[in-house]
């Protein structure tokens, strides 16, 4: 592992494994500047992510794999320096930043060993009958192919973990396919660091420069060129419901459609179960408090909505919710946008009919508060409003008068990321009749535990019907993420020589 000499981060753009670009005009938290991309430099970026795909999509596996496995070795190589710049310019803490590192790392290697064992490739191979009556069968292979060049967006609130070197990222490299970054202009030094990474992986592993770009910019028009550039395949995006769908309609607008795999976020509901309340209210209520508050709500997994039935125990566990989340005072946010989006949508709250303020502090400018927010089952049903995402610490609590009203919320409810039962054993009858309404909503469901943290596995789930994401059959976590950017091909009567090495058991 080697650094490149004199690398000094300056948001600039990296195409064709040359950097470019002279950073100008916006200004990141940091106070480095970052260059504003071209449409130029994004057809550069995605004619060399084709060339590319001529190699590296028909490169071996175990190519891929020492790849993948490459970048994670320079991105821990380069940990301090990473950290240093991701704390400055997006306000998380070390720590945060540390355990996301690990994350980012570890679902690489996990990506590496996967596509080793092969098994993603759902091989399928059906012999030829030739003497089948009345007619033969020919001789028939399919395999998963990548797609080609995938452009990838980088999150505000993941500067590593869903950015440049990211689950998008590292699903399209594991498929075979280049991909070209939009950064995101709230983290332009650390995406720029973790380039240099990502460049320096190449050079160690012989792939062909173009496998990888990263265009940097604040403007809309930048990502709008990238997903309608001809070249590019499919889009991998987590972000807010308002861009994805933007950018979503830009694909299916072209000329030539391609998927769009955007994860818009939701507000994860929690049913909170008479038995569990009654049992352990107290303690599930703190429980509750912590996740809304980690990261200062800016998870797109965080636990916005609970759904308690009314009573003395559904009273006790709001007031020792209310009481944590008193504890907790302001917390830095990501950038000003984001903290000016936070307090509107919780004053938008706070602001209707029909809904009681429980805990509502002040903060400053580019700060997230928690605050509390409770109304009842009529109010939440009656208003649309209610049930859309604040992005930060702030939490609505239904009240309810039983399981009819919890099942008409949970029929009420949009696409999710995640819905949680919070259940006892005494309330087994009421989660049953729950989960078949609940998994027609969410990607995952939770018992107990709460949804902040999402595990690196194989069995993972991260995506829902939309809004929550705009493609309910894929997920941007775990090893299935990297079939988004494969298709089936099936040779018919194919000779050998001309089959991909999969097919030839290479």
């Amino acid at each position: 592992m080697t650094r490149e000499a004199g690398f000094s981060p300056g948001g600039r753009h990296l195409v064709g494994g040359e950097w470019s670009g002279t950073p100008d005009g916006f200004t990141a938290a940091l106070g480095h500047g970052v260059a504003e991309g071209t449409e130029d430099d994004v057809d550069r970026a995605c004619r060399a992510a084709e060339d590319a795909f001529w190699t590296y999509g028909y490169s071996r596996r175990e190519d891929r794999a020492r790849f993948l496995d490459a970048i994670a070795d320079e991105i821990e190589a380069r940990g301090a320096d990473i950290t240093r710049l991701g704390t400055a310019e997006t306000g998380l803490p070390e720590a945060r930043l540390e355990g996301e590192r690990g994350r980012t790392t570890g679902q690489l290697r996990l990506f590496a060993e996967h596509i080793r064992k092969g098994d993603y490739l759902d091989l399928r191979h059906d012999p030829a009958l030739p003497d089948r009556q009345p007619l033969p069968r020919p001789d028939l292979k399919l395999v998963q192919r990548p797609v080609g060049p995938v452009a990838v967006f980088g999150a505000s609130n993941f500067p590593l973990a869903f950015s440049t070197a990211g689950g998008d990222t590292a699903s399209a490299l594991a498929a075979g396919c280049p991909v070209v970054v939009k950064g995101h202009p709230a983290h332009p030094a650390t995406g720029e660091i973790v380039a240099e990474a990502i460049r320096a992986a190449i050079a160690a592993t012989g792939m062909p420069p173009g496998v990888f770009g990263l265009v940097q910019g604040a403007s809309v028009a930048v990502g709008q060129a990238l997903v309608r550039h001809p070249l590019i395949r499919a889009v991998g995006f987590t972000g807010s419901l308002g861009a994805g769908r933007a950018l979503f309609d830009a694909c299916a607008a072209r000329p030539d459609p391609i998927p769009f795999f955007g994860e818009l976020g939701s507000v994860n509901p929690v049913f909170m179960l008479p038995g569990a309340v009654a049992a352990r209210g107290a303690e599930i209520g703190r429980a509750w408090a912590a996740s809304l508050t980690m990261g200062a709500g800016q998870f797109c997994t965080n636990p916005g909505l609970a759904i308690v039935d009314t009573g003395p125990d559904g009273d006790a566990l709001i007031e020792a919710a209310r009481s944590a989340l008193s504890e907790v005072g302001g917390q830095t946010m990501l950038t000003d946008t984001i903290a000016r989006s936070y307090s509107e949508g919780r004053d938008r709250i706070a602001a209707a009919a029909g809904v009681r303020a429980l805990l509502k502090a002040e903060c400053g400018p580019r700060e997230g508060a928690p605050a509390l927010f409770e109304t009842d089952a009529r109010t939440w049903l009656g208003n649309e409003a209610l049930g859309e995402e604040v992005f930060g610490p702030s939490a609505l609590v239904i009240r309810t008068s039983g399981p009819e009203e919890m099942a008409a919320i949970a029929r009420a409810l949009d696409g999710q990321l995640t819905a949680t039962l919070q259940m006892d054993a005494e309330d087994t009858k009421t989660a049953a009749r729950l989960a078949p309404i609940l998994e027609r909503k969410a990607g995952r469901i939770l018992a107990n535990g709460f949804s902040t943290g999402v595990e690196v596995a194989d069995a993972m789930v991260h995506g829902g019907p939309y809004p929550a994401s705009t493609n309910f059959g894929a997920t941007s976590v775990g090893t299935l993420a990297i079939r988004r950017f494969l298709r089936p091909v099936c040779y018919q009567n194919a000779p050998e020589a001309i089959l991909p090495g999969e097919l030839r058991g290479d």
